[in-house]
């Protein structure tokens, strides 16, 4: 992967103007050399090409770290988190699929920062759970949608609204807003200098453009899918596990010309077994998932 130390670094000493100025220097990528830089990262490894596309959307990553301001962590660290995510997206980005980097860089770089803020942050301890999660990052936004932006403790019918549309218990929107509202590193604080206006901190919770509850669910599902992609190639024998990984769940998968020297078969019965196991491993995949409520019976 490109080497994060040949990134330009946002840094409090050196000011983040300076290290926006810096990233405006890396040229936007038209689709076509986007498109041939990936593939040569995906094919070849060219960790040139993976560096022009981490740096082209440098801008990027900033500009959404920007939607975090409010939590009182550095600035500089945010951003640092973002381009973190940023290369992780370059690292898996399939130019096949026919969308551009920056539509699937998106969520990886407000995965990689709110996993840094939920790191950093005492309002919320490990192990909370992903619903909490969701309540932690909109909280106050469901408030305002109810018009119960006041201070101090909500109303029972506004505690009963907010924990049924977050799927939480009303003992934990309760105990959230007490803490949002006045716990750890007040964020009722004002910020904003003299002469700048006043705000809270509060008022910066929301990354405007990110639906941050919408991502939480996405990453669930994701995890529940993984985990059921696991169950279910139980259902195949070692030979269609192993030729089935190789050719759709590798990282580089491996060719039909190499799988069948392996197995000492032609290419053909190769590409069989890897339908026929297919064919088997979403089969059993769909049940699992009408089980587990993943998927309604049709």
């Amino acid at each position: 992967m490109a080497n994060y130390a040949n990134l330009p670094a946002p840094s409090p000493e050196a000011g983040l103007s300076r290290y926006l100025q810096e990233i405006r220097k890396f040229p936007l990528l038209e689709p076509e050399e986007e498109y041939m830089l990936a593939k040569r990262w995906v094919e070849q490894e060219d960790t040139e090409a993976a560096h022009k596309m981490v740096t082209s959307h440098l801008r990027l990553a900033a500009k959404i770290a920007m939607g975090y301001r409010g939590y009182g962590l550095p600035q500089a660290e945010v951003i640092s988190e973002a381009n973190v995510g940023l290369m992780q997206a370059v690292k898996r980005f399939d130019p096949e699929k026919g969308f551009r980097l920056a539509t699937y860089a998106m969520w990886w770089i407000r995965a990689s920062i709110q996993e840094y803020i939920l790191r950093s942050w005492s309002l919320v301890k490990l192990g909370t759970t992903s619903a909490q999660k969701k309540l932690f990052f909109n909280l106050r936004k469901a408030k305002s949608r109810i018009g119960a932006l006041e201070d101090g403790d909500l109303r029972p019918e506004h505690v009963e609204k907010i924990a049924t549309d977050l799927g939480v218990t009303e003992d934990e929107v309760i105990s959230m807003n007490r803490r949002l509202s006045g716990g750890d590193a007040s964020l009722n604080a004002t910020v904003g200098s003299e002469g700048e206006g006043t705000m809270q901190w509060q008022d910066w919770l929301e990354d405007e453009s990110a639906d941050q509850a919408g991502d939480y669910e996405e990453r669930d599902e994701l995890e529940a899918r993984r985990a059921v992609l696991v169950q279910a190639m139980d259902v195949l024998n070692d030979r269609e596990k192993d030729i089935l990984t190789q050719r759709r769940l590798a990282d580089k998968p491996v060719t039909l010309e190499e799988l069948s020297g392996q197995y000492d078969v032609s290419r053909e019965r190769i590409r069989q077994i890897e339908v026929r196991a297919f064919e088997k491993l979403q089969s059993r995949m769909r049940d699992l998932a009408k089980e587990q409520g993943l998927l309604t019976a049709s």
